[in-house]
């Protein structure tokens, strides 16, 4: 041991010391002669940061038409900090305003001083050009104010503005949410504009000017070393077909409801129609027209596509029977009677329309017989390979849910929601264990009860069957220069049924269709020469009149689109669902609708359900 412990001690100490002052005077040398950006930041009082602003992406149909633009349009920024005393009536006057709306935006400058700063704050925006025209003239009389171009969103072609979405500014809670954004920026808030905010909306720039102890600005810093470049926003295109948009928007003119439209090889949304939408020339200016929007109490904000879950009804017979197919429980010969409905009970009957008994799997799906796949579900359920009724039911809905049911699809579409396919645990709270059986649970037979579907989902399901069992991700943008999309819409997702099962269920929405006089309920989709495969739906509202629904794809084989129309309160699928759909198919293959099926088309375009 040493014999001077404390001289060790103060010899350790100063040679710490001396390291750590060696330490911060390289700091400080690297802050002070080598980087720049330490010294800009602090002198940034004596510097004005003038923003450059970048005009938004443009947004493209499949066919390169132009959906969504950008115009000119003129604001008038106020920089508080630089105001001094002006005239209020003469500014009035010049942008043509009340003097109270500039004594309020005055003196809520005033209160929130220190937030603000030296920045610049919108003062004033969508000034009609003769306005800025007069303003830019006598503008050496209102220092701190501003005359700027900027650019705002333009709709040459109407493809609904709930597809589209609009632009707005940011308050605080979005501000809070992407920190980085501020006062006075825009962004997109629902639809596209919100789904692919971060390549339309571009990269800010600035020029850096200083100023004197005044606050006036002489020159450039640095000229302009050390400028940022703006970076303008990325094109979109968008799997969209814009002429089918319009198209089926004017066919769901006066109805609630939703018509989606897919490419099945590829899960291409080419039709995505929320109705009733919100017009696109209200998303110039959003909150002009929110009174009237929030007003209407069919919702037209509400974007049903996604958002809505239905019973799906009848259409959800196709999922029962191939899942019946696959357990072994079904084969395509079996038939089942129906005189009138399936009694569950000895005092319960779940009703059906009067049609030929007994019939096959084929004819079950073309007639669209409640009681046929009332015995299918309970042939599922009671399966004696499972140990008990719970583990057949947890079966079947893992089933269920591999045609994308039950969960959200993953489309990159904002807003989509899962729907909803019951477990055994919702029923065990229900009902308490081992106290629910096939009886309790009849209406799920036909695509009733708890179970609830978004229109995409059911859009989706004809697409899985288009394809023989497998789909692609929903999805609504395409990849082009600059602009990347998920490798997940280039996967196959199969169900669990096999694909050599499928043309069973085919067959019998080809006859629902085009067997004309054998008892199909379908035959107003007919249109010859196009093989369109579909399957009617009536979905109990306890609401209302039921709702109608449809789905079908075509031509059979090799399908190019498939679609999912649903009508709330219209009753029989048949009625009107099956025909909005099939005049959008017969639209996007022919390019023109028949002259046969003109009256048709009349009866759906002018008819409204909306009071």
């Amino acid at each position: 041991m040493s014999r001077f412990p404390k001289i060790e001690r103060y010899k350790k100490l100063l040679v710490g010391l001396g390291i750590f002052v060696l330490i911060l005077l390289g700091k400080l040398f690297y802050i002070q002669i080598i980087d720049d950006k330490y010294k800009i930041s602090a002198s940034n009082n004596s510097m004005y940061y003038e923003t450059v602003n970048v005009p938004r992406g443009i947004i493209y149909d499949r066919n390169g038409k132009i959906l969504v633009e950008n115009r000119i349009s003129y604001e008038i920024l106020c920089t508080p900090r630089e105001t001094r005393e002006f005239d209020t009536l003469e500014l009035a006057n010049v942008l043509e305003i009340d003097p109270e709306y500039i004594r309020g935006k005055m003196q809520d400058y005033k209160l929130h001083r220190t937030r603000i700063g030296y920045q610049s704050v919108t003062f004033l925006r969508q000034v009609e050009v003769d306005n800025y025209m007069k303003f830019a003239e006598l503008e050496y009389r209102f220092p701190g104010f501003k005359a700027v171009v900027r650019t705002t969103r333009e709709y040459p072609f109407n493809a609904g503005g709930n597809l589209l979405g609009y632009v707005s500014e940011v308050d605080a809670d979005y501000i809070a949410k992407h920190p980085g954004y501020k006062p006075g920026d825009y962004a997109g808030k629902t639809g596209l504009e919100a789904a692919r905010e971060s390549d339309l909306r571009g990269i800010k720039g600035y020029k850096i000017y200083v100023r004197d102890s005044k606050g006036r600005i002489l020159n450039s810093f640095r000229d302009g070393e050390f400028d940022k470049d703006a970076v303008p926003g990325k094109n979109i295109t968008t799997t969209i077909d814009a002429d089918l948009q319009q198209y089926g928007q004017a066919l769901m003119q006066g109805k609630v409801g939703s018509l989606v439209a897919i490419e099945p090889s590829t899960g291409e949304i080419l039709t995505m129609v929320s109705s009733p939408g919100i017009d696109v020339e209200m998303l110039h200016d959003i909150g002009k027209y929110y009174p009237q929007i929030s007003a209407n109490k069919h919702r037209p904000m509400f974007n049903r596509t996604v958002m809505a879950s239905y019973p799906p009804g009848s259409v959800f017979k196709l999922v029962n029977g191939l899942i019946g197919l696959q357990e072994g429980v079904l084969e395509p010969w079996y038939t089942y009677p129906c005189y009138y409905g399936y009694n569950y009970s000895s005092s319960k009957k779940l009703g059906c329309h009067g049609h030929r008994s007994p019939i096959n799997f084929e004819e079950a799906v073309m007639m669209s017989c409640n009681a046929y796949f009332c015995y299918v579900l309970r042939n599922i359920l009671e399966n004696r390979k499972y140990p008990d009724f719970e583990k057949a039911f947890n079966r079947w809905r893992e089933y269920v849910m591999s045609f994308g049911f039950g969960q959200k699809l993953g489309s990159d579409f904002p807003g989509e929601l899962n729907g909803n396919v019951p477990s055994s645990n919702f029923y065990n709270k229900m009902y308490g264990k081992n106290r629910w059986r096939f009886p309790t649970i009849v209406s799920l037979s036909i695509g009733q009860g708890e179970i609830g579907a978004t229109p995409l989902q059911i859009a989706n399901l004809a697409a899985i069957v288009a394809n023989r069992g497998y789909y692609y991700i929903p999805h609504i943008v395409k990849a082009s220069e600059g602009v990347e999309i998920d490798s997940k819409y280039y996967e196959k997702n199969y169900t669990m049924v096999d694909t050599t099962l499928f043309p069973y269920a085919i067959s019998g929405m080809w006859r629902a269709v085009n067997d004309l006089g054998a008892g199909g309920t379908a035959n107003s989709a007919y249109v010859k020469g196009l093989d369109i495969c579909g399957k009617t739906g009536t979905a109990q509202n306890p609401h209302g009149k039921d709702n109608s629904v449809f789905l079908c794809f075509a031509p059979k084989d090799n399908p190019r689109i498939a679609v999912a129309a649903y009508v709330e309160n219209a009753g029989w699928g048949g009625t009107w669902a099956c025909p909005i759909a099939s005049l959008l198919v017969e639209k996007y293959l022919n390019g023109e609708i028949g002259e046969f099926r003109k009256d048709l088309e009349n009866r759906i375009l002018t008819t409204s359900f909306i009071q």
